[in-house]
């Protein structure tokens, strides 16, 4: 069994944090991000520490006190430094542009597609082929790139498509007459 639960989260400088029942909210330099937590796990501050702890003695608690300890920490880092995805477009032809709250791209399709960046979440494009996202929340960061990289996920045979910039796609063999 995990023992994640028992090892506090430590606030930085600069950090507030706002307990209540039901909720939790932290708010730093990159923004406030709020969530809410089960009852069966309670929250407390110690001087510049986040502890859990079940408050019920079940396996489910235990499990849920682990995952809001992982949840809270994600979002200290997330107010402190922020998560960032790097998203590379590999084919010919295939461009990003971020303008303002909107990306468009040009995949290989009859048309242009535009995403509309969700609010929170900032889109880069460094050059015509990298897309750079950016935000506190690390669940909105992954889930932007995701439906980002899902217009045109990476190929098996030629790699063409949408990828992450540390992602490796496996290459299949063409067919052989």
């Amino acid at each position: 069994m995990s023992r994640i639960a028992n090892a506090p989260v430590q606030i930085p400088a600069g950090v507030e944090i706002s307990l209540s029942d039901t909720e939790v909210t932290v708010k730093g330099s990159k923004g406030t991000l709020t969530r809410n937590i089960h009852p069966d796990v309670s929250v407390s501050q110690e001087d510049s520490a986040l502890k859990f702890a079940a408050n019920v003695n079940s396996q489910a608690a235990v499990a849920l006190a682990g995952t809001t300890r992982a949840l809270l920490n994600n979002m200290v880092i997330g107010v402190t430094e922020g998560f960032v995805k790097k998203l590379t477009l590999v084919g010919v032809g295939y461009r990003a542009k971020a303008q303002g709250n909107k990306l468009d791209l040009t995949l290989g399709f009859s048309h242009p597609v535009q995403y509309e960046v969700p609010e929170g979440i900032s889109v880069e494009t460094p050059s015509q082929t990298e897309i750079v996202v950016s935000g506190a929340d690390k669940q909105a960061v992954g889930q932007v790139a995701a439906e980002i990289r899902a217009y045109r996920s990476p190929e098996p045979y030629k790699g063409k498509g949408v990828r992450y910039s540390d992602e490796h796609v496996a290459r299949k063999e063409a067919k052989k007459k």
